[in-house]
């Protein structure tokens, strides 16, 4: 498939264009670095489709959770709706540094956006009518960081962070669709 580059405009209308799962919903994922705007944008484009946002980094094992979640999302989210079943997921507990024993569910429905680092990571691909990737360049991203008001939980693992993305995106697929910020 060809990538291409678009304004976060234009995104509502590409995604009504892709077809959806078997099950009839569209899976439409926003990935992309730590400060690229990807969680900005996947709520815009929710709002512009009515459609819910969920976020992959509730599926992380705590701050070095990036990879582990992947299989977790494709299982208990992705795989799910796209056969027009529910999405059913157990949060991590940021707080307690454990997965809440209360699940949570979303309904298949026409669309839902998954977003976070590691949202379009190859296991999802199959079950994904879009893949936005939000680009920005690294000295920008670490500037929104630093200004995010949850930024001071965050600093002490922002290195470790990064390592993982480092592992994660050099392997990731390509997106459908490219959105610069």
């Amino acid at each position: 498939m060809t990538v291409v580059t678009v304004t976060a405009g234009a995104l509502p209308d590409l995604v009504r264009e892709r077809p959806p799962g078997p099950g009839g919903c569209r899976l439409v994922t926003v990935d992309g670095w730590s400060g690229s705007g990807k969680s900005a944008l996947a709520v815009r484009l929710a709002r512009a489709l009515d459609a819910p946002v969920l976020s992959i980094e509730e599926l992380y094992p705590g701050w070095d959770g990036l990879a582990a979640a992947i299989p977790l999302a494709r299982e208990w989210i992705a795989e799910p709706l796209f056969h027009g079943r529910p999405a059913r997921w157990w949060p991590w507990v940021w707080e307690r540094d454990e997965r809440s024993p209360d699940p949570r569910t979303q309904p298949c429905v026409p669309v839902v956006v998954l977003e976070g680092c590691g949202s379009g990571a190859a296991a999802l691909r199959p079950f994904t009518s879009t893949a936005i990737r939000v680009d920005c360049p690294p000295g920008e991203r670490e500037r929104r960081l630093r200004a995010r008001p949850d930024w001071p939980g965050y600093a002490p693992h922002r290195a470790r962070f990064l390592a993982q993305e480092h592992r994660y995106f050099p392997g990731a697929p390509g997106p459908d669709v490219v959105v610069r910020t």
